[in-house]
């Protein structure tokens, strides 16, 4: 990790692993000269995956000292990054404190504050592709391949108690890691709801095939590993069965995809609904700018945020290149 020098103009960070790679460096100008935010820029700050925690503070204490860094969006080091530096943090939100997580840092004044976003916008992103009443009508299930921050605010939106009845009757989280399965037992065994929980580990792409093979119809099928994106792959092999009528869901929007390419390969024989994590990228990055820069970004504004990002979008399409 190499720090960036002091800021001399407003800056917000990204803190990820290839940042460089992400869609928001080209769009970020755009939507700041629409917010009216003059003057401010974005920048990245790249990390290793489960890297020595000395790092995630260096990078933390960075920001709280350095006056016009205003804040950044944490991504791949939501969880890593709250248990290395939570003390530096002057206020959390419940959010981080009950997931453990911190996905944005802002400051008001000299106070550091951290937030962890994923509940929110996980569930905007849900419900923009999610039939109402779903897991009433269709009595699917929810398999979430990946035990980190995403997977957890995932769980915790579908668990919540204002949506009644309206829950899937179970939810099963896998990883390779019986460390990370434990953490998310955890933080989740806090929540009262109906639904049950299970956790199974899943070191090899084949154990999340034998586990996707148990899914009813109208079940949903997350991929939040990150396989695909910042790391080759996919959490499952080429000779896994999507459940019919089935609704699944890529976080990555960028990267090749091969998850999101499984399913597709199957979308008109098992009547899949795919999604990427386009929409999730856009509520995640306007949840966290609004933050940073103290606005709100809803409604219309939101609106036209959505329409500059889906416009640069299909350009990096059409050109070739990859969102």
């Amino acid at each position: 990790m190499k720090l960036p020098e002091k800021a001399v103009r407003p800056t917000m960070y990204f803190i990820g692993v290839t940042t460089g790679q992400s869609s928001i460096m080209n769009l970020f100008p755009l939507w700041a000269e629409e917010l009216g935010l003059k003057d401010a820029q974005i920048k990245g700050i790249d990390i290793g995956i489960h890297a020595d925690p000395e790092l995630y503070r260096q990078a933390v204490d960075f920001i709280k000292r350095d006056p016009l860094s205003l804040g950044a969006l944490v991504t791949t080091h939501k969880i890593d990054l709250y248990h290395a530096a939570k003390d530096l943090f002057d206020t959390l939100d419940d959010y981080a404190d009950m997931f453990e997580e911190v996905s944005s840092i802002s400051k008001n004044g000299e106070s550091l504050a951290g937030h962890a976003k994923d509940p929110i916008s996980s569930g905007l992103s849900l419900e923009a592709f999610v039939p109402a009443r779903h897991w009433e009508t269709s009595k699917g299930q929810a398999m979430i391949m990946g035990a980190g921050g995403s997977a957890l605010a995932i769980a915790g939106y579908l668990t919540k108690r204002d949506h009644g009845s309206n829950v899937p009757e179970r939810i099963i989280i896998t990883n390779r890691s019986q460390q990370r399965l434990h953490a998310a037992e955890q933080l989740l065994g806090r929540i009262e709801t109906p639904v049950k929980f299970e956790y199974r580990l899943c070191p090899e792409p084949l154990d999340n095939d034998r586990v996707l093979a148990e899914m009813p119809p109208g079940s949903l099928i997350v991929n939040a590993t990150g396989l695909g994106k910042d790391r080759p792959g996919s959490p499952l092999t080429d000779h896994a069965e999507f459940p019919m009528n089935g609704l699944v869901w890529e976080l990555n929007y960028r990267g090749e995809l091969d998850f999101k390419h499984q399913a597709l390969s199957q979308q008109a024989g098992k009547q899949l609904r795919v999604e990427d994590g386009w929409i999730y990228f856009i509520h995640g990055w306007t949840q966290v700018i609004a933050e940073v820069f103290h606005t709100s970004i809803e409604g219309e504004r939101f609106e036209r945020l959505e329409r500059i990002a889906m416009e640069l979008r299909n350009a990096s399409n059409q050109e070739g290149g990859k969102s």
